[in-house]
């Protein structure tokens, strides 16, 4: 195959596959099917995970990852979006992939697409399986950008789905109301194999969806569950015993669940990846993700950083701050995209935060500072400072006086605000 060194360095390729397709979001799959084809890697040779919903997907690929890495097998791991730095998007062996390794995927796919076009997610989620194949991975762990029936990495059959949540986001894609995103979000399953529901309440439209396409259903609180147990959880399905495992490292009470749905998926492909207990549970124990409940003390003051952008992951937050001690004074550094319910997100937060940074965050799609103060004085919060970006409302913060520091909104907020830091 001939190869086009089209650009020297990453981001010279970044910039350019930022204006390929002339849409950012193009929900469809023909080019990307198009594009495997002509690399010849339409179907993988490695076992995938697909994992969809709207929130905790993350934490779910963080824990697959680390889980089957702990186990032996050579893991490829694709999320998105990144918090600062694209490589984050492509994992291999447990590490981003590096520049020079991402600039051999690129130019093998420029060299194959043609005519074809593809959106910057679609480019990233072709280099990532591209990769994977030509570096021989045991299996690959593939998050869902959005939605999932027309996602880009539903283009590959998945061997067991992963549905971890339902609720309300990118309505304007998927629908209005948690059925119509649910039957979207069930496009990833495949008939026979695996697929495992971890929303305690899932739509109709999901099930409804699965049942049609004939996946092998397990739901938590039906097929399996989990409980909290001193030191850790215990797991529960059907008729076997109880098993006993260490809880995630990060996170609330939610990684419970997720952990629970996470030991469903690995017992689904035991047969084609067996995982050892041993390795369930140090994987379990030693996975991290940065940017989800993430707590790192900075000049001897917590500070609590999550990427928590839509209503249901607000509340998630929320609860989880509700079991930490309670301090005298907190202060927030917070940003967002101007087309979430920011109301919806940050009214959880009124009676816990005494002073707002808000900033505005990198992005075409990002609200104003000045919108989102004039929300947050509207809902009733008393003290209310608007700082141009992220950086300056960071360093803000920093320099009050408080016990906690919560930085949260985006990924757009927590990237930067962690760099500001000196954390990343």
């Amino acid at each position: 195959m001939t190869r086009s060194r089209r650009f020297e360095s990453l981001e010279q390729w970044l910039a350019w596959l930022a204006t390929l397709h002339p849409k950012q979001i193009d929900m469809s799959l023909g080019r990307v099917l198009g594009v495997l084809a002509a690399l010849g890697i339409s179907q993988p040779s490695y076992r995938v995970i697909t994992v969809g919903g709207t929130n905790g997907k993350g934490s779910c690929v963080a824990l697959l990852e680390r889980i089957y890495l702990e186990a032996g097998y050579k893991v490829g791991a694709f999320t998105s979006p990144h918090l600062l730095r694209f490589n984050e998007r492509i994992r291999f062996g447990g590490r981003d992939l590096d520049d020079e390794a991402l600039i051999e995927v690129f130019e093998i796919m420029e060299a194959a697409r043609g005519e074809l076009t593809l959106s910057y997610f679609e480019a990233s989620a072709v280099a990532a399986l591209l990769h994977y194949t030509r570096a021989g991975a045991d299996v690959a762990v593939l998050e869902v950008g959005m939605g999932g029936r027309l996602d880009a990495v539903n283009a590959v059959d998945t061997d067991c789905a992963l549905i971890v949540s339902i609720d309300l986001d990118h309505m304007e894609y998927l629908g209005p109301d948690r059925d119509a995103i649910g039957f979207e979000k069930a496009g990833i399953v495949r008939s026979a194999r695996p697929v495992v529901v971890a929303d305690r309440d899932p739509p109709a439209g999901l099930l409804d969806e699965i049942e049609r396409r004939r996946g092998a259903l397990s739901r938590i609180g039906v097929d399996f569950d989990v409980v909290a147990v001193p030191g850790g959880l215990e797991y529960r399905s059907g008729n076997a015993s109880p098993r006993r495992f260490p809880r995630p490292a990060f996170g609330s009470r939610i990684q419970l669940d997720n952990a629970a749905a996470v030991i469903r998926v690995v017992d689904a492909l035991a047969g084609q990846l067996p995982v050892s207990a041993e390795a369930l549970a140090k994987g379990l124990s030693t996975a991290r993700i940065r940017g989800r409940f993430d707590i790192v003390k900075v000049a001897g003051r917590d500070w609590i950083f999550d990427v928590a952008h839509n209503p249901a992951a607000a509340r998630l937050f929320r609860e989880a701050l509700a079991e930490l001690a309670p301090v005298p004074r907190t202060t927030a550094v917070f940003g967002a995209m101007r087309d979430k319910d920011m109301k919806a997100v940050l009214e959880p937060f009124l009676s816990l935060v005494d002073v707002w940074h808000v900033g505005g965050v990198d992005s075409d799609r990002g609200a104003s500072p000045e919108s989102i103060a004039s929300l947050l004085v509207e809902i009733g919060a008393t003290r209310v400072e608007r700082h141009p970006d992220i950086e300056s409302a960071t360093k803000a913060a920093q320099a009050m006086a408080a016990d906690r520091v919560l930085a949260f909104g985006s990924f757009y907020t927590v990237g930067p605000a962690m760099e500001t830091l000196g954390l990343y």
